[in-house]
């Protein structure tokens, strides 16, 4: 048997058992590491492959009625990832799905990812390892700023008194607005705390430092200290920075790869003025900014079908370097295997674009890596702690006999949102109303709407 195949097995039998690989190796062969040596290409014996197979065919897990898989979905054992590399999609027509808003606004108010982002962020910050002068969050995609500014409020519970040194990462202008709008009540609540908002690239915003020389030379810097001491107040003020904000994040689009690329690299710096000198030495200044953060938040921070290289050497790698000692971060991605996907496939039987799973993102990490992770830990745990559920919010009666167009539309929506599928095949696709009935059969055998993401932990170890 190849081992793409055996692989595949294993990963199966871990998803029905809700085990880690890691424990799947120690009960069949005594050996914790086995799973991930595999996956390098390691030499296996073949007594030891006979004695996996043994323990795959005498021991089949049933499924917990709990588990995250339901057993209505058709597609759950179509689409088992495997760790063979999968063909790279080249964008050639410079598709970028969620730079359409009107599809994006439309998910993000009909479905509650952002709830279930958030409170998976939560459990995190009791982890953490936080040492003076400021616990540090890194945000590497802020998008419209909910998940940020609940994780805000949870930090604020768990640490009242400690001041905070924040950085968000974010290239589209409205998310931009979207934050800012959220924040005065964050700075009313927790005064001692800096907000930091950049348009940098992956490798550069965690340092608030352009790699380019002719880009740091235009660096555009600014630094506001808030009069006041309401949310009012402070609203006012950060409503008339817009004019700043709108010109320091203009945009290009790149020529090879269609992606919007700064125009000139910009940095806003966010405190209370009546605790700057509380906050004196964790305000950030131009090629002297804090690089080592306690949290860095990774929500959906790249397209399902980019390669593994970019994925993990302009994103994963970056970030993972500028974690500090004991600090954690947390990746979260789409999954699949949920009813969203069955409509999908409904409509186009052989799509499937989660192309990357955690486990081969994180050996691919690690590899990247190299020296450099030798004091990392790289966690993807089992189904049952990295899998976790969001759902299409409706009324209690709306999913009957008869389903609304505005659900409908939503649904089919939120489905081919996650899935990010193009423009051009949406309109083929919404030709006729064969899509409609896909959606509405979906959301009546399964009472409603629901997704998957998948999660996995890379931490520094403590000093």
């Amino acid at each position: 048997m190849e081992h793409a195949e055996l692989i595949a097995r294993i990963e199966a039998y871990c998803r029905r058992a809700e085990i880690a690989e890691s424990t799947f190796g120690r009960r069949a062969v005594n050996d914790g590491k086995f799973v991930g040596r595999l996956r390098e290409g390691k030499r296996v014996t073949t007594r030891t492959v006979s004695r996996i197979e043994t323990f795959l065919d005498a021991d089949h897990p049933e499924p917990d009625e709990t588990e995250m898989y339901d057993p209505r979905i058709k597609t759950a054992k179509a689409t088992v990832q495997k760790v063979t590399p999968s063909p790279e999609v080249e964008n050639t027509s410079h598709f970028r799905f969620y730079d359409n808003r009107q599809k994006y606004l439309m998910f993000v108010n009909t479905c509650s990812e952002k709830w279930a982002v958030a409170d998976r962020v939560g459990q995190e910050l009791n982890r953490l390892q936080v040492r003076p002068p400021a616990l540090r969050v890194f945000d590497a995609g802020m998008g419209d700023g909910t998940v940020l500014t609940r994780v805000m409020r949870h930090m604020h519970k768990l640490y009242p008194t400690v001041p905070f040194y924040i950085v968000g990462k974010e290239i589209s202008l409205e998310d931009v607005r979207l934050t800012l709008e959220k924040l005065p009540d964050r700075f009313n609540e927790h005064p001692a705390m800096v907000v930091v908002i950049t348009n940098m690239f992956y490798a550069e915003a965690p340092s608030l430092m352009p790699r380019a020389p002719e880009n740091a030379a235009r660096l555009n810097w600014r630094e506001v200290a808030l009069d006041g001491n309401s949310a009012h107040e402070f609203e006012e003020q950060i409503a008339a920075l817009e004019p700043e904000i709108a010109d320091g994040w203009q945009v290009r689009t790149s020529e090879k790869t269609g992606n919007p690329l700064y125009v000139r690299p910009s940095v806003t710096i966010l405190y209370r003025g009546d605790h700057k000198m509380l906050l004196d030495n964790i305000i950030p200044r131009p090629g002297l900014a804090m690089n080592d953060y306690n949290l860095i938040i990774a929500s959906q921070p790249f397209r399902l079908r980019a390669s593994l290289e970019l994925k993990v050497k302009r994103v994963l790698a970056p970030l993972a370097r500028a974690l500090a000692p004991g600090g954690r971060m947390l990746t979260i991605h789409s999954h699949g295997s949920d009813p969203g996907l069955d409509i999908i496939q409904r409509v186009w039987p052989d799509e499937n674009p989660f192309h990357h799973n955690r486990q081969v993102l994180l050996h691919a990490l690690k590899k990247e890596l190299g020296r450099d992770g030798r004091d990392l830990n790289f966690t993807a745990a089992a189904d049952k702690r990295a899998l976790f559920r969001y759902v299409m919010h409706t009324l209690p009666n709306e999913i009957g006999s008869s389903i609304g167009t505005s659900t409908l539309m939503a649904a089919w929506n939120a489905a081919v949102y996650v899935s990010q599928i193009e423009d051009e095949r949406l309109e083929a696709a919404m030709a006729d109303n064969r899509y409609l009935e896909a959606t509405s059969d979906v959301l009546r055998e399964y009472n409603g709407l629901w997704f998957n993401d998948e999660s996995f932990v890379v931490s520094r170890r403590r000093d």
